[in-house]
């Protein structure tokens, strides 16, 4: 069979990006006799992957990674552009890995869309800040959703609030899971502290945050609780990783800022920026804990990435997370910062419950590979192309 994917996110950096990547080098990995053809609007963005598979450039004004920001939006010229692209593609089945980058075509080939999750639905106004934006993000989900032959999610959790938010038949939603890339795992204490030489890093227990700023990710509750909690560990040392400067998506960083200067933490509280995957997986494996206090994830791919560095996690129960770690974390009601203050209060307070919890989160994620999520979505593409 033939299989078309729509790799424009290739470099993004964010859970949209990372799917992309890491699937479809697993996809072609497999032992299969598939041919696949990629299409990007980014020169050099897709590396060399397999004799099977062939890259495609489209022209583009702006790649759709820049252009699809929370303010910002396609032209239609690049639009049309991609579209004529992929519906000339003579394919058995085409892959849009993400709802984010879908565009509409006309072909006789299924159209497999991953939705991630339905936070955009949810929380519209702390995603998609301008009604402009979020008219155009509907109709662009509507149409995506009309369009699928094969509608796929990447949790049990997300096809949940899928089902619930689109009314859909949870039967009719097929699951493709993530998994924690390699370059995460357990690594001897010299090696991770060689890596992180340059981050200066204090050597004290580190609290580690990893992700965006949108008001979603509820990072200020983060910052209250560690400015309650961190008066009793004056040793604690909260770090923020993410892009704080550059980021195309809403973000509030300049209020978590703020917020850290009136509590009086401007010298406990670090932001990184964009953190290479090496750099931070060491940064993991030093952590005494990961906290994801989101006010939903779809996934909760950092969690996952943490457990195979062997670093317990707190994160929100709004997620796959609980489930997906079981026993390997502690899991907090988003709205409620009581909760995550208690959880960091227990983490600090004791390192064989750190050990304890870090072990189970290190088996759990273990469980989960890109081979297997790979392995799911062939299943999912031959039977989408045996239905034509």
């Amino acid at each position: 069979m033939h299989f078309a994917i729509d790799a424009t996110t290739w470099t993004n950096a964010r859970g949209y990006g990372r799917f992309t990547r890491s699937l479809v080098t697993a996809l072609v990995n497999l032992e299969q006799p598939h041919r696949y053809t990629l299409f990007t609007d980014t020169p050099g963005a897709v590396p060399e992957l397999s004799a099977r598979v062939g890259v495609q450039l489209v022209a583009s004004d702006r790649p759709a990674a820049l252009a699809a920001s929370a303010e910002g939006r396609r032209g239609i010229q690049d639009m049309m552009r991609m579209s004529r692209a992929l519906s000339g593609a003579s394919c058995d089945c085409l892959l849009f890995p993400t709802a984010y980058s879908y565009v509409p075509v006309l072909s006789r080939a299924p159209v497999a869309v991953v939705f991630h999750d339905v936070i955009a639905e949810r929380f519209p106004e702390l995603t998609v800040p301008s009604a402009g934006a979020r008219w155009m993000w509907n109709a662009k989900v509507r149409l995506a959703r009309a369009q699928a032959g094969a509608v796929i999610t990447v949790s049990d959790y997300s096809r949940r609030e899928l089902a619930r938010q689109f009314r859909l038949d949870e039967r009719s939603i097929q699951v493709v899971s993530e998994a924690a890339d390699p370059v995460f795992h357990v690594m001897p204490a010299p090696e991770a502290e060689a890596a992180l030489q340059p981050l200066d890093l204090p050597p004290a227990p580190l609290i580690v945050y990893a992700g965006g700023f949108g008001p979603h990710k509820n990072v200020p509750m983060l910052v209250e609780a560690f400015a309650s909690v961190g008066r009793r560990y004056p040793a604690a040392t909260l770090i923020l990783v993410g892009e704080n400067k550059k980021e195309v998506f809403h973000s509030e960083v300049g209020r978590i800022d703020r917020l850290v200067e009136s509590r009086g933490m401007r010298g406990r509280v670090r932001f990184t920026g964009f953190l290479p995957d090496a750099v931070l997986a060491a940064l993991l494996n030093r952590a005494c804990v990961l906290v994801l206090p989101s006010l939903m994830e779809g996934f909760g791919l950092p969690a996952i990435e943490a457990a195979a560095c062997g670093c317990p996690v707190i994160a929100t129960r709004e997620s796959p997370l609980p489930a997906l770690l079981a026993g390997g974390g502690i899991f907090i009601d988003p709205n409620q910062p009581a909760e995550l203050e208690a959880a960091l209060e227990a983490v600090l307070a004791s390192e064989s419950f750190r050990t304890e919890l870090a072990q189970r989160a290190l088996c759990s994620a273990s469980e989960l590979t890109w081979r297997n999520s790979a392995i799911q979505m062939l299943s999912i593409l031959e039977a989408a192309a045996g239905r034509r």
